[in-house]
């Protein structure tokens, strides 16, 4: 059976840091293009961070990050544990939303989404 669970949620002061993790069962992560979105209340969902997947073509293993992100978030996967990580520090207010990851196939029309978890900045 094929599935995600997210992990790794929660409240968190401004200044803290959270790593979500997203765990896929029933398939492989190797030729999946797998990013982190993100959605605040009100707000459109938007993605925060991706990474390529392994097979041949353009964005191989490419790893891209949200400019309102960047040099606080990181993506990485470990394939032995078929698990991506989003890893957040210095967390702000502005950070609040329930974070989904997102799989979707480098050549074939298949694409998984995690149920979400929420991620609340607030002193």
């Amino acid at each position: 059976q094929l599935q995600l669970e997210e992990s790794g949620g929660g409240l968190v002061q401004p200044g803290g840091s959270l790593r979500l993790a997203c765990a896929a069962t029933g398939f492989s992560l190797d030729l999946y293009n797998i990013g982190w979105f993100r959605q605040a209340p009100g707000k459109e969902r938007e993605r925060v961070s991706c990474i390529g997947g392994v097979g041949p073509g353009s964005g191989v293993g490419i790893i891209n990050y949200a400019d309102s992100v960047k040099g606080r978030f990181t993506i990485s996967k470990d394939t032995t544990k078929n698990t991506v990580y989003l890893q957040m520090n210095s967390l702000k207010s502005d950070d609040t939303a329930v974070y989904y990851c997102n799989f979707k196939h480098q050549y074939f029309t298949r694409e998984y989404w995690g149920q979400g978890t929420q991620v609340t900045v607030s002193s």
